[in-house]
């Protein structure tokens, strides 16, 4: 315990204060100064790249999501535009056919039973017999 109470705190060494240690001093306190004003511009410079990182990421990522949507959109627009193409085509052969007179003609008695002279015409029920058949396998 002796050799504890001999030591001198650091706070009773006295300084020397000459025009060089002072300008150490002040290199040394510079030096300080320049290390913080760099850790400084460090930090906001991270802090400015971490936002702009973010908000180019969430930018991205949105983007992404529209591009899936648009496609899906496609997809469902060729599909519909080939149902349309197939009711055009038809439509088309419809009205080829629709002028010719022999077409007109057999379908006016099929749809209207206008006939002929001297034609007669038979009616049979179709759905009736499908029906009929379908219950006599069940049975």
């Amino acid at each position: 315990m002796e050799q504890k109470q001999q030591r001198k705190s650091p706070a009773t060494v006295a300084t020397i204060q000459t025009e060089y240690v002072r300008s150490l001093q002040k290199k040394e306190h510079r030096k300080n100064a320049r290390k913080v004003k760099l850790y400084r511009r460090l930090t906001a410079f991270a802090i400015v790249a971490a936002v702009s990182f973010g908000s180019l990421t969430q930018l991205l990522i949105k983007q992404k999501q529209v591009l899936a949507e648009k496609e899906q959109q496609q997809v469902e627009m060729l599909a519909q535009l080939e149902v349309v193409q197939e009711e055009q085509e038809s439509l088309k052969r419809q009205l080829v056919k629709l002028n010719d007179d022999d077409y007109i003609a057999k379908l006016a008695r099929k749809e209207y039973f206008l006939s002929e002279n001297s034609e007669i015409i038979f009616s049979v029920p179709e759905n009736k017999k499908k029906i009929d058949k379908k219950d006599d396998g069940k049975e």
